[in-house]
């Protein structure tokens, strides 16, 4: 994992309203949160729980940490562990390649008898439970031409929901693929997680969005999918786009 700070810009662009919006930061975990109320206590407890089970799982299994590829099922491991586990066996990836969205939704989850209202972003994977209609931008980078006019739309009904993406030419994630944005819709983030990373492998070229995005199709629990590359865009599922 990369633990150089990073700039993130876009939570610079949130609109403002009658919540709290808070950054909670620990080694490689970087979340922005909002609720509420100020919840940064809790949400910095948890983010230490969640942490030191995986930590403690990988000491365990160490290829937990590095594997590229699923590893099984443990009926033992903690919960969030199972929900990696689960999610890079779904996406055919390795367990870390769900690691943000699982902690985003877990933070989520374990603030939730506390607020009416959360939203928990995590390095560019958000988890959504609210009570409203919400708006996620999708950054494709400088040169795209979808910058600053690509977002989805999602409606209160749909809500709590997970969106994550993946990039092939941004951030320091590892991608084999080429795509811009590579992004899921899924009601579990773990999964969410795990199949942008999967998504965006299989994306090398303009060529590649259809194939891609059937694929994405294919696997149980994910909603819809969007995919840029170039200058082509490709969707598929329960998406609404909209301009941030």
């Amino acid at each position: 994992m990369d633990a150089r700070p990073v700039h993130r810009f876009y939570r610079d662009r949130h609109k403002h309203g009658p919540w709290h919006t808070f950054r909670v930061q620990v080694e490689q975990t970087d979340l922005w949160v909002r609720a509420d109320t100020d919840l940064s206590g809790r949400t910095h407890d948890l983010v230490l729980t969640y942490r030191r089970q995986i930590l403690h799982y990988s000491r365990t299994v160490p290829a937990f940490l590095t594997a590229l590829t699923p590893l099984p099922d443990d009926p033992l491991a903690p919960d969030i562990v199972r929900r990696m586990l689960d999610a890079a066996h779904k996406a055919h990836v390795g367990p870390m390649a769900a690691v943000a969205g699982a902690i985003a939704q877990a933070v989520a989850e374990g603030l939730t008898p506390y607020t009416r209202s959360v939203i928990v972003e995590n390095g560019g994977d958000c988890y959504a439970a609210a009570d409203e209609d919400l708006v996620v931008a999708i950054y494709p980078g400088e040169e795209s031409p979808f910058r600053d006019r690509l977002a989805l739309k999602l409606s209160a009904q749909d809500l709590p929901v997970a969106v994550c993406t993946s990039s092939g030419t941004l951030g320091h994630s590892l991608s084999f693929g080429r795509a811009d944005a590579a992004t899921i819709l899924s009601q579990d983030a773990a999964l969410a997680d795990a199949c942008a990373t999967a998504l965006g492998n299989r994306i090398r070229r303009e060529d590649d969005l259809e194939p891609a995005l059937a694929w994405a199709q294919s696997v149980p629990g994910v909603l819809g999918a969007v995919a840029v590359c170039g200058h082509r865009l490709a969707a598929w599922g329960r998406i609404e786009l909209t301009v941030p």
